[in-house]
């Protein structure tokens, strides 16, 4: 039983402080490993099925070797300009709570390693306001990496209604 517990925890050790990095726009994200299943590209997908009365950033659904994985458009949930999909605009399924969830974004860059020495809280910028979604900022050299909480990126309605899925 030890030799099983040792596998986890050196699986944990092995993923602890390593971001898969995207583009949206100009800013690059990073969601911890942990949460990453597999990476798509748009191209490769035959279609995504709309599915009506979801918030706009909800895409649709979609097959992906007979699953059934719902779909986000991170650039619609952060509020940004929709852009046309490309060959570089992929999905990344992630594992939210047991429930796999596909998330569009602009262009897959990395896995990287953030140590936790190098990962600050985000900064309050207003009273009332807050990014739900980011939940650490990781410093990278000279420049930013915007972590994301993958459980935030739902509403609990949202979660509900592909909980059926």
């Amino acid at each position: 039983m030890s030799g099983i517990i040792d596998n986890e925890l050196e699986l944990e050790d092995m993923l602890k402080d390593r971001y898969l990095t995207f583009s949206i726009g100009q800013e690059i994200y990073g969601v911890e490993v942990r949460y990453v299943i597999e990476i798509v590209g748009i191209k490769t997908i035959a279609e995504i099925t709309e599915i009506p009365e979801l918030p706009e950033y909800v895409k649709g659904i979609i097959n992906l070797r007979g699953k059934i994985i719902p779909v986000l458009d991170l650039r619609l949930r952060f509020r940004k300009e929709p852009k046309d999909y490309d060959d570089r605009t992929c999905v990344i399924v992630i594992d939210i709570m047991g429930k796999y969830v596909g998330l569009i974004v602009d262009s897959v860059a990395e896995v990287t390693t953030i140590p936790e020495e190098e990962v600050d809280e985000p900064p309050r910028l207003s009273k009332g306001f807050s990014n739900k979604c980011v939940k650490k900022i990781g410093k990278v050299g000279s420049e930013v990496r915007l972590l994301l909480d993958c459980e935030m990126l739902l509403s609990e309605d949202d979660i509900v209604e592909i909980g059926s899925f």
